[in-house]
């Protein structure tokens, strides 16, 4: 098969990785790609979100699958396209995605088919969202209703800190994304990420991860895309990966297959687990970033076929396959991040970090400048790592750090902190 991932980061790295390596794939293309997907395929200069350039492409290349990576091209409708043109392709219609393209539209599903979530209300206007906060008080929760980039949530410790987002907000801080704000109660639990499959009628269970939203140790500073990740989340033992399943991923599948936008694609949900049980936090409409980067590395079966699977409707004879060990990622960023970060500082020490054992180092936001690696964006690196336990992989991804020369970069040192002191008590 000819297969086109559409994408440039980490996460398109590690699933050019994944494809690449599977015996269905006799040529890889990456559309636009890095420097890491070029050595898994073969980088094109397309414009993804030139939907009739896509599809033209597709066409001369033969191409038999496409993999959509981010979410911007979903929730553009790039799937949509590609389908009227007879070209198969994997994530969700436009439709579906706004499952990930309004934070209301799902609060609104999870409302109607009994989907266990956070207390909610929606705001068009300022002073009607302010009014709300000091009634409610804090700590609360404020969200841009659109996609910003992983940066459209603050988690407000006071009312003043709530008001500040809001009006950051509406103000245009994060373009149109703020031009709708959903206010939430503030749930108290410990966070995880599960991640399912859909094909449109059902969804079975991928695996679980947790990530590292704020950009300093100690979970502290303002929240980022991810600092770093691993999987599995020791938190969802297989009884709460069966209650999330049947509790919120199959009624999320089979409620948007009544409204008529059945969803094909996968389910990444953020959930809290509460003294009440898991409830869902967001939805995003494809593989998380950073947590792609670990959940392939352990992921035993071969991608294309459950990615065909998905497409064709018949998920519900796949069984999806998973290696034992534990793997974690720790983004490198560069100076500036979550802000704006410093582009063209060149990256030493690649290869000798990658010559470790059991280590592979995904490019996210780097350029290749004439033979050169350089930083081309705010999360860089993902240095990836596997291990029988996850102190054991933690070591193992530090120790990648420590090789690459790269002193306009930073990452936490405390990437898998709750895991390893799991460990340690058990």
């Amino acid at each position: 098969m000819n297969l086109l991932l559409i994408g440039s980061g980490g996460r398109e790295h590690a699933l050019a990785w994944k494809l690449s390596a599977s015996p269905l794939c006799d040529q890889l293309f990456v559309a636009p790609g890095n420097p890491g997907t070029a050595t898994c395929g073969e980088n094109v200069a397309l414009d993804v979100a030139d939907h009739a350039a896509v599809v033209a492409f597709c066409r001369d290349k033969a191409i038999d699958l496409v993999v959509v990576g981010p979410e911007a091209p979903l929730v553009a409708g790039l799937v949509d396209d590609l389908a009227a043109a007879g070209i198969k392709a994997f994530g969700p219609r436009q439709a579906a995605a706004r499952l990930e393209g309004s934070k209301a539209f799902t609060k609104e599903l999870c409302r109607e088919f009994g989907i266990p979530t956070a207390a909610f209300a929606r705001f068009t206007d300022e002073a009607t969202a302010r009014a709300h906060v000091r009634e409610t008080g804090a700590p609360i929760v404020v969200k841009a209703d659109g996609l910003a980039a992983g940066k459209g949530v603050v988690v407000a410790e006071t009312v003043e800190e709530a008001e500040e987002a809001i009006a950051m907000m509406f103000a245009g801080g994060l373009g149109a994304a703020g031009a709708e704000v959903v206010i939430e109660e503030c749930m108290v639990g410990e966070e995880a990420s599960f991640f399912a499959i859909a094909d449109g009628r059902t969804a079975i269970p991928l695996a679980s991860a947790q990530d590292h939203k704020r950009v300093f140790d100690g979970d502290r500073g303002p929240n980022t895309g991810g600092m770093g990740a691993y999987s599995p989340a020791p938190v969802m033992t297989p009884a709460l990966e069966r209650e999330v399943m049947e509790r919120i991923i199959l009624p999320t599948v089979a409620g948007l297959a009544a409204r008529g936008t059945p969803y094909v694609g996968v389910l990444y949900a953020g959930l809290m687990i509460t003294a009440e049980g898991p409830k869902l936090i967001e939805y995003n409409a494809r593989f998380g970033d950073p947590e792609c980067q670990v959940l392939m590395p352990r992921m035993k079966s071969d991608l294309v076929p459950v990615l065909l699977a998905a497409c064709d409707g018949v998920l519900a004879d796949v069984d999806v396959r998973w290696w034992d060990e534990v793997a974690l990622t720790v983004v490198m960023a560069a100076r500036g991040y979550p802000g704006t970060a410093e582009k063209g500082s060149v990256i030493r020490g690649l290869t000798e970090a990658e010559a470790l054992e059991d280590v592979l180092v995904f490019h996210a936001g780097t350029k290749d400048d004439g033979g050169r690696i350089v930083a081309n964006g705010g999360r860089v690196l993902n240095v990836t790592a596997t291990g029988r336990t996850v102190k054991e992989a933690r070591a193992r991804a530090y120790e990648a750090v420590s090789r690459i020369d790269w002193p306009e970069g930073f990452c936490r040192s405390d990437i898998g902190w709750r895991a390893v002191a799991r460990e340690e008590e058990a």
